[in-house]
């Protein structure tokens, strides 16, 4: 039958401990922002939240932050399709902790279906987890040496963005991405230039948890 793994189990095992420091390592060599241990804490409580405020089963909360934990581990292996690798390497990892192999299942469904290029909300336990992901855009997370002035793209956005916040209605069913960004670093259209994608995902993620996914950003409603 397994045990119900927490997400505080997960924290404290060494080899993912390690995957994530490595794999932190592995995208900043490789160029891309920060996705080491304060942004997989954050989505996984994050994702953790969005389901406790639409007053999902605790038990469904607990697999979306191992999931919103364990979603990025893939990168030790590789940026492409990260979120394959990374199911693969949590396979081995929540048998050895004790889940069960329904709720591995869950999670692995939801870490292989976080990345917009190929992934889908194949369950609430995904959309929790794109949802959380995908609202962490913060200047924090711009690891460049590079002046500001600088900047690609995607560092200039995320350097751009000075507050995010997921808020979640549930009277209203609404989910809604509240985001502030310096528009002396970038214009707010190289917001969309880049994360489109991600928004179209976010609306159906949201969707599968029955609520309507909005966009507001310098206190303009976008989406």
């Amino acid at each position: 039958m397994g045990k119900h793994v927490t997400v505080e189990d997960v924290k404290r095992d060494h080899a993912v401990q390690a995957m994530i420091k490595k794999a932190n390592e592995h995208v900043l060599a490789m160029g891309f922002n920060e996705h080491g241990l304060r942004h997989v804490d954050l989505v996984s409580h994050i994702a953790y939240n969005i389901l406790d405020r639409l007053q999902f089963p605790e038990r469904d909360k607990q697999l979306a932050a191992i999931a919103g934990y364990l979603h990025d581990i893939g990168n030790v292996i590789a940026r492409d399709r990260h979120g394959i690798s990374g199911a693969c390497l949590a396979y081995p990892i929540l048998l050895r902790l004790g889940m069960p192999p329904d709720e591995i299942a869950v999670v692995l469904g939801a870490i292989g279906n976080h990345e917009e290029e190929h992934g889908e909300a194949v369950s609430p336990v995904a959309a929790a987890l794109i949802l959380a992901d995908k609202s962490d855009v913060h200047r924090s997370r711009v690891r460049s040496s590079k002046d500001p002035a600088q900047f690609d793209i995607h560092d200039r956005v995320n350097y751009a963005a000075v507050k995010s916040f997921l808020a979640v209605d549930s009277d209203n069913r609404a989910i809604t991405l509240d985001i502030t960004i310096d528009v002396k670093i970038t214009p707010v259209m190289e917001y969309f230039e880049i994360f489109l994608s991600r928004m179209i995902m976010c609306r159906r993620a949201a969707e599968v948890l029955g609520c309507r996914f909005g966009l507001v950003i310098n206190g303009n409603k976008l989406l």
